[in-house]
């Protein structure tokens, strides 16, 4: 069975056990939430390691389950194409820019309540002091980094369908970035008052567009710019690469067998002709899933065929 990649694997088991250990202290007056979650920055109880930690840490058990499942779909696809470093980079990116969206909306919201004037917070029956409800405002979730994965996905994968439970439909992989990214908006820019940090989560998706963007302007990928995702075409692109890669590592590895067998033309047992048959089988295997990535997408792929081309990645 085809193996979950590592940091895939790691920080889903991360946010699992910090889960368990937050419901286990929360039952002995310990509230991990308020230690580990991101404070508003005006806050007595913000820290600056919690721009990392409130990532890992969640309310309850919908939502560190669908943000896990969400990760698990589609973060071990894109370890699997980034490898493990590039993509814990990318993680890590997505979650501190949500975090720092969310805390620069706080503060939008602080200045224009005039809520720095305020000694005192009154909610019509009660009051507490300033300091005691800006420690209320604090956010928790891996939502921002999940929601750069999926723009990660939907980038690298733009015309893989997705099947949507409701309604129950395929969708293209950026329809559905497109998708969500306007529905966060609109609820961000409607909502009051909501325990959702929508703009946390655009956050996330900005961030790891900037990234993205950045790495391909690195490489020299669409350098003269695209209006749309179809004409700039990721997936082909990253296919192609691997498949010219391995044809030119096949080669040159050809070219100096053929060299030494004429060298010693007169041997009749050749000691390169089975690891020539063997390196010729596997190019050709490699070659016969790219074709088929090419032509029907990442998703038909079997787990023996990924694996195939997981392992030759990281070669």
């Amino acid at each position: 069975m085809f193996k979950m990649p590592p940091i895939t694997k790691n920080l889903l088991v991360v946010n699992v056990l910090l889960f368990l250990a937050m419901r286990l202290l929360l039952n002995n007056g310990i509230d991990l939430n308020d230690i580990l979650g991101l404070h508003f920055f005006k806050s007595d109880s913000f820290m600056p390691y919690q721009l990392i930690t409130y990532m890992f840490m969640h309310a309850n058990f919908e939502h560190i389950f669908f943000n896990m499942l969400a990760f698990w779909m589609f973060g071990r696809v894109l370890e699997q194409v980034w490898g493990p470093r590039k993509y814990l980079l990318f993680y890590l990116v997505c979650g501190v820019g949500a975090g720092l969206c969310q805390e620069l909306v706080q503060y939008i919201e602080y200045t224009s309540q005039h809520l720095d004037t305020f000694k005192t917070v009154t909610d019509g029956t009660s009051s507490m002091p300033m300091s005691e409800y800006l420690n209320l405002w604090t956010t928790v979730g891996a939502s921002g980094a999940v929601y750069g994965i999926l723009l990660g996905f939907g980038m690298t994968f733009p015309n893989e369908r997705i099947l949507l439970l409701i309604p129950p439909m395929p969708l293209k992989a950026k329809y559905l970035v497109i998708g969500y990214a306007v529905i966060e908006l609109l609820s961000g820019l409607g909502s009051s008052g909501s325990n959702v940090a929508h703009f946390a989560h655009l956050g996330g998706m900005l961030f790891g567009l900037g990234l993205i963007l950045y790495w391909r302007h690195k490489a020299g990928v669409g350098r003269n710019g695209f209006s749309t995702w179809q004409e700039y075409k990721p997936k082909q692109n990253m296919w192609t690469r691997m498949k010219v890669k391995s044809t030119q590592g096949f080669s040159s590895k050809s070219a100096s067998s053929k060299s030494k067998s004429s060298g010693s033309s007169n041997k009749i047992d050749d000691p390169y002709a089975d690891e020539l048959s063997r390196r010729r089988a596997r190019q050709a295997e490699v070659d016969r899933i790219l074709d088929k990535v090419k032509k029907s997408g990442y998703g038909c792929l079997t787990d023996e065929e990924k694996k195939t081309i997981f392992d030759f990645r990281n070669k």
